[in-house]
């Protein structure tokens, strides 16, 4: 199945209110394979989009994901949005966003697998501190949709 994650409101735009601690820093925001951050995007973007390809099955009635990109246990899957600082040379990652699968509509995510569509999240990726978002993202603050 093929999931599209789209951020914006990075947190090191222009006028926010962390940005130039964050662009010093050397942030960047990239999603989770495996072990490794992947497509890293630097925190003064305008937005951050990834695209990637998830193993879905159904059991016992219910869509389970799995591949490279999951993490979690069976019926507690989610996607890691991780943030870290390259200011070393190095991405020294120092928070991390959980994007639940369990927050996806049920209908939205039988479709997805099913190939009618791509299973697109939007969030906004400053939190509520003017950091980088972390934690779980819970709807309203991400938003889920079949394209």
């Amino acid at each position: 199945m093929r999931i599209r994650i789209e951020g914006d409101e990075l947190p090191g735009r222009a006028g926010a209110p962390q940005a130039e601690t964050l662009r010093l820093g050397g942030v960047h925001v990239g999603v989770q394979r495996k072990q490794e951050i992947v497509g890293r995007v630097p925190v003064h973007e305008d937005r951050a989009v990834w695209e990637l390809e998830v193993d879905s099955r159904e059991v016992d009635g219910f869509i389970d994901v799995g591949g490279p990109w999951v993490h979690g246990r069976p019926g507690a899957r989610f996607l890691y949005l991780s943030w870290g600082s390259t200011a070393t040379g190095e991405f020294a990652m120092f928070r991390r966003a959980k994007l639940m699968f369990g927050d996806v509509p049920g209908e939205l995510l039988r479709a997805s697998a099913a190939g009618e569509g791509v299973l697109v999240g939007r969030l906004g990726l400053t939190g509520p501190d003017g950091g980088p978002r972390c934690a779980r993202v819970r709807p309203p603050d991400i938003t889920w949709t079949l394209e």
